[in-house]
Parts: structure tokens; C-alpha cells; sequence
């Protein structure tokens, strides 16, 4: 999954315009992009969706962006989208493992209630909106066996902290967000679910997002969130890797096959160790090789 792209649950104009984005995964979103006098709109018309497209062979994953477990309305949001069977919950505002688990119960019920297996249902994090959540970043392992991704943010976070912006003249995030950033990547990786890069809103500066996806790939981060259809060209080329990536990553796993004992092997000159193996495997997995 490279693209993730935002689609306000409570249009079925859009919800059908991204179909046809190619993103490889939907957030149909009942939090921020949908009014609270839309959110019972926004529910009936995201459980039509689901159950109109849930079933199709060739799509995006399904995802649903729930408000968060503090402000009351995330069970009516479960219990709108669960039967019709979504492939993922985005939990925004969380704060740790014991958020996930949280949630994992509500899944687990509303899954026996609809007929569905158990564990059916994956779980994404929006995991740094608040100061206290960054500092719960190492709690994501072993949370729950459906937690597949974690993601970060930086609007809900400048607001939590006061901060005036959270980019700079540069367009680049200023060092909280940075921060921010980075442990959000180090608390995916340890919790061996997927890094998700999040979004660039200025949606009409191309060049802009380019270099921020190639930053995000550059650091670690394997996927990347979008606010507009016109966002996910970008992400998806950026993001898949490319023939030259690939040829690179065959040759230093045939040299390690060939010396499957060696700790450090010579390619053209050049020594490759253990992390290239780990790093080119991991390409090739990403790049379905």
C-alpha cells in the first residue's frame, strides 16, 4: 500500500470520484472533513458505500476513519460501518497501545453481532495529535494482532501544543513535527506495522509534494496520505520502486545466496553488509519481487 487518500464520508460525489483515483486504500472519513450536524449522513452514506463496493474484486481497501474514543461518537460510527465490512478502522487522536485494544473489543463484538471472523477488521493509527500521545509511541507492539499501520499528524498536534505553524518558510516542517515524525516511524517499525506518511495540504504544489514523498521514502516511511485525487500520481510513482531500485536490491541478495555464510559481500568494487541484505529485501518485497 503505497497511497491513502481522504474522502469526506458524507459525499457521494467524491466517494465515487475516488474510485476512480487509483490509491490503493480509501479513508472514508467521519471525523475532521464532515460536520457534526453531517455525521449521521456521513455514516448512512459510507455503510451504502461499503456495501456497494465491498464485495467488488478489483478495488482500493476500504478504510473508515472513525471520530475518536473520546468524544462519544465512535460507537454509533462502528456501529453504522462494521457490518458492511470494511477493510480497515482509522483511529484518529490516539494515545498508545491501550487506545488499539480499546478499540480491538468494540471490533471484536460488532464482528460477532454481523457474522464476521474475528480479527477481520484491521486497525490504522493517527498516532502523534497530542503531546502526551508522542510520548506513548513505543506502547504499539503486541497492542493488537489487527493494528497494520501507524500514521502521524501535524495540524491537531500544532494546535495541542500552541505552536503559531508547523512549517516554515521552506515548506518543510518545523522541529517539533519533525520530531514528531521520526518517532512515529520508529514506533512503526518497532511495531513491525506499516509507516505512514502524512498528508502534504498544499494540494496544487506538485514539486512540493514530490520532494516530501522522496524525503518520506528516503527516511523510511513506505506509504503516504492524500487530501486530493490529484496527489496520488505523485505518491504511487514515488513510492513504487523503480527498475534500477530493483536491479540493485536482485544483486545484493544473489551475492549474499551465493555466500550464505558471509557477513560482508563485494559487489563491483563495493562492500555490502547484513543491514543492505535487510533493506534490499525489504524493496523487493514492497516491489512484489
Amino acid at each position: 500500500m503505497r497511497s491513502l487518500l481522504f474522502v469526506p464520508a458524507d459525499s457521494d460525489k467524491k466517494l465515487a470520484k475516488a474510485l476512480e483515483s487509483g490509491a490503493d486504500a480509501l479513508i472514508l472519513d467521519l471525523e475532521d472533513s464532515v460536520s457534526a450536524a453531517n455525521k449521521p449522513l456521513a455514516r448512512e452514506t459510507a455503510r451504502a458505500f461499503l456495501a456497494a463496493h465491498a464485495g467488488a474484486s478489483q478495488r482500493p481497501l476500504l478504510m473508515v476513519r472513525v471520530n475518536a474514543l473520546d468524544t462519544g461518537l465512535t460507537d454509533a460510527d462502528l456501529d453504522a460501518v462494521v457490518a458492511a465490512r470494511p477493510d480497515a478502522i482509522m483511529l484518529p487522536k490516539a494515545e498508545g497501545g491501550r487506545d488499539v485494544a480499546h478499540l480491538d473489543a468494540k471490533l471484536t463484538t460488532r464482528e460477532a453481532l454481523a457474522a464476521l471472523p474475528e480479527g477481520r477488521i484491521r486497525i490504522t493509527v493517527v498516532a502523534t495529535e497530542t503531546a502526551k500521545a508522542v510520548f506513548t509511541l513505543g506502547s504499539y507492539q503486541g497492542a493488537s494482532p489487527r493494528l497494520s499501520g501507524l500514521t502521524w499528524g501535524a495540524e491537531d498536534l500544532s494546535a495541542d501544543i500552541g505552536a503559531e505553524t508547523n512549517r516554515g518558510p521552506d515548506g518543510r516542517h518545523t522541529e517539533p513535527f519533525r520530531l514528531a515524525r521520526a518517532l512515529c516511524l520508529m514506533g512503526a517499525v518497532a511495531a513491525e506495522v506499516q509507516p505512514i506518511d502524512t498528508v502534504f495540504p498544499a494540494f496544487r504544489d506538485e514539486d512540493g509534494l514530490r520532494r516530501e514523498c522522496e524525503e518520506a521514502r528516503r527516511d523510511g516511511f513506505t506509504a503516504k496520505m492524500a487530501i486530493h485525487p490529484a496527489q496520488v500520481p505523485v505518491i504511487n510513482a514515488v513510492f513504487t520502486p523503480d527498475e534500477a531500485a530493483i536491479a540493485e536490491a536482485q544483486k545484493v541478495v544473489a551475492a549474499f545466496a551465493a555466500q550464505p555464510g558471509a557477513g560482508v559481500v563485494n559487489i563491483g568494487g563495493e562492500m555490502f553488509d547484513r543491514p543492505h541484505l535487510t533493506r534490499a529485501e525489504r524493496l523487493l518485497k514492497r516491489a512484489g519481487r
